[in-house]
């Protein structure tokens, strides 16, 4: 009886070979819905574009409109919908007729680890393995396309030309609601989501290709690469195997376990640990963990040793000064992109919240929890949070502050107290426009004043003395300016009026003590202490006031302090140029830097404060743009609202045609709009 293989002999051993030259970019295209006898290798191929990691592929392929197969009364009306009428360099077809159609790929197998492509050649098989199997299906997006055009069209007809329109929707009532943190099974749904797929799709760009048919040069050369190109068994070992290696590719052993050490929670760090950080993380860990410290405190966690200077830099980079005592800032406890544990609200609402509370324990020792509520209507778990920070409760008082004034840090470093109370100066400012509340609202009506702690005229001339070596230079300057001879316009006052009373830019802390710096209300008083004198205008001066109107165009003088305020803030401790500057001094150095004010006719019921009701404006710069502005100064002295196409016609007037462009740049640097008219900047008021 003959075995099997007697009746199957073997009639050719055939070597085989695995080329890797296109491993990772050989794609199998299949075309399902033409049959094979109609390829398309004669059709001109106009671009290719690729996503290599999605495995998307795009082929825009040339229609023979000339064929007799090809109506083009169609053609031309597919392209009209698409494109409309307008000639662009963005439309789909160019020619105005339906030209080129667009094919895009689906995968056909996700896993192609099992399929190659093979080439025969003398006796040799050659296969490569195959990236991705994709089939070709034509694509309708110009369909879209089209459809969003005709729902454009019938938005503009029922909407009409709403340009000259620009009043605002009338204010409905609407409920606000947090979203609850993110559970790991909520977030392993959204990963999975349409909409989630469709981004990350999206996000990653397409690679454009160059097309070569298949008869090309280039085709050639390519093809080569589908061969071994070493045809040494010893190199090609994927192929050649032992017994004892193929049985454990496919059954490979089991890797062992590892066993994880038990770590300590990552938010708990021992001193040790600590020291190891850099200076600026120390403090930031501690502020962190703390939330409220005396600065005396911070030095004895600290290694001995530490200088004192460099811990002064650190601790104002992560927390802020109240009642002589540093407080973390809120955007260290809640950074950017964060929210809530308990309501889920923003980091950014939750900053401006607690930063509340902290100014009301600037200005006081107490604070009632519902009145904090009632301003910031924020959760009341949030709210207690805030507080547990920074207070603990008493009966009948409200939340008191967790820690006494410390006194001996004002009067140790007065300069350090001075800059944080100007920095608090401006996150007033900030805090009054978002909760629409002044400070007077919270002073206490016939109550007496708490005693200022003072510092000694001693200490205040340490500093003056100080601050005169470093303002040295810019006092030689004032001392060449006032020399006969000079062309620099010099303004003198007199030093020993003290009618002029200085812009307030030391404290305006009712008791002068509870934030830890005393407050100066008059000039002649600080001279008596030890101050500097008044000073004629400064180049630092006109150079800040120079840069801010090129900034901001027109401005109030509220707002020009504010901004001034937030610069002396903002310089580090001992470089202060600017000193006992009023606000004359700041209206004259505005009229030397080529600005002039602007006389708006505030209406009688306004509410504007005398510094809100002086308007400044950026006369000159130079350029061509200079007469729009003053045009548009000349309309805001008639009255303190305009409206735009008031505006237009107006520029048409006396400049003839101005584009859409300048009027829109005109009114972004100068103005804002509210209800359909147009106020100068800083003179709209609720």
């Amino acid at each position: 009886m003959a075995t099997g293989d007697e009746d199957d002999p073997i009639i050719e051993e055939i070597d085989v070979y695995l080329s890797k030259s296109l491993a990772d970019k050989l794609y199998l295209l299949q075309y399902p819905v033409r049959p094979g006898t109609m390829t398309y290798d004669d059709v001109n191929h106009l671009s290719a574009k690729i996503k290599p990691k999605q495995q998307r592929l795009e082929l825009e392929m040339a229609i023979n409109t000339m064929s007799p197969n090809y109506c083009r009364s169609k053609g031309e009306q597919i392209a009209l919908n698409v494109d409309g009428t307008s000639f662009d360099e963005t439309n789909t077809y160019s020619a105005k007729i339906m030209d080129k159609q667009t094919f895009s790929s689906m995968q056909a197998a996700t896993n192609t680890s099992r399929y190659a492509a093979a080439v025969f050649r003398k006796g040799e098989l050659h296969i490569t393995p195959l990236t991705g199997i994709l089939q070709m299906r034509p694509s309708f997006s110009y369909l879209d396309k089209a459809d969003s055009k005709t729902r454009e069209r019938e938005a503009a007809n029922e909407g009409g030309d709403s340009s000259q329109d620009e009043a605002e929707e009338e204010a409905k009532a609407i409920t606000v609601r947090f979203a609850r943190p993110e559970s790991e099974q909520a977030r392993q749904r959204r990963i999975q989501s349409y909409e989630f797929l469709q981004k990350k799709q999206a996000e990653e760009p397409w690679i454009h290709l160059q097309y070569h048919g298949a008869k090309d040069s280039r085709s050639d050369h390519e093809r080569q690469y589908l061969f071994c190109q070493s045809v040494d068994a010893s190199q090609n070992s994927e192929l050649v195997k032992t017994p004892k290696e193929y049985l454990a590719m496919l059954m490979p052993p089991l890797a062992e376990e590892k066993i994880a050490k038990p770590v300590g929670p990552s938010n708990v760090l021992s001193m040790a640990q600590l020291r190891t950080l850099p200076l600026g993380d120390q403090v930031k860990t501690l502020m962190k963990n703390v939330k409220v410290m005396p600065f005396a405190n911070l030095m004895g966690l600290l290694a001995s040793g530490t200088d004192q200077t460099s811990v002064l830099r650190c601790i104002q980079q992560v927390a802020l000064l109240v009642q002589g005592n540093w407080v973390v800032k809120s955007d260290v406890l809640y950074p950017k992109n964060t929210c809530s544990a308990h309501s889920g609200v923003a980091a950014e609402v939750l900053c401006r919240g607690r930063d509340f509370v902290m100014w009301r324990f600037t200005q006081e020792r107490s604070v009632m929890r519902k009145e904090i509520a009632s301003i910031i209507k924020l959760p009341p778990e949030d709210v207690k949070e805030f507080l547990e920070h920074v207070a603990t409760p008493r009966v009948n008082r409200g939340w008191e502050f967790l820690l006494p004034t410390d006194v001996d840090f004002i009067k140790k470093h007065p300069d350090v107290a001075h800059r944080q109370n100007m920095l608090w100066l401006g996150i007033q400012s900030k805090l009054e426009k978002v909760f629409n509340f002044s400070k007077e609202d919270f002073m206490p009506k016939n109550s007496p004043q708490p005693e200022p702690v003072h510092v000694s005229g001693v200490e205040r001339l340490k500093i003056a003395q100080e601050r005169a070596q470093d303002n040295q230079a810019s006092l030689q300057r004032d001392l060449d300016a006032k020399r006969p001879g000079s062309s620099i316009p010099v303004k003198q006052e007199p030093i020993g009026d003290c009618e002029d009373e200085l812009m307030d830019t030391s404290s305006s802390i009712p008791n002068g003590s509870v934030n830890g710096y005393p407050s100066a209300t008059s000039r002649c008083l600080d001279h008596a202490n030890g101050g500097s004198p008044f000073n004629s205008l400064t180049p630092e001066l006109q150079d800040f006031v120079t840069k801010t109107f090129q900034k901001h165009v027109v401005l109030t003088l509220n707002e020009l302090k504010r901004l001034f305020n937030l610069h002396l803030a903002s310089m580090p401790a001992g470089q202060n140029v600017f000193s006992s500057i009023s606000d004359h001094m700041l209206q004259d150095a505005v009229l030397l830097c080529q600005c002039k004010q602007i006389m708006v006719p505030f209406p009688a019921q306004s509410k504007a404060a005398p510094d809100e009701r002086k308007v400044f404006g950026l006369w000159e710069t130079g350029d061509d743009f200079d007469k729009h502005r003053r045009l548009l100064y000349d309309l805001f002295t008639k009255s303190y609202r305009v409206r735009r196409n008031v505006i237009q016609a107006k520029l048409a007037q006396e400049f003839g045609e101005v584009s859409k462009a300048e009027v829109d740049r005109l009114l972004h640097d100068c103005c804002i709009s509210n209800g359909g008219y147009w106020y100068l900047k800083g003179t709209l008021h609720s």
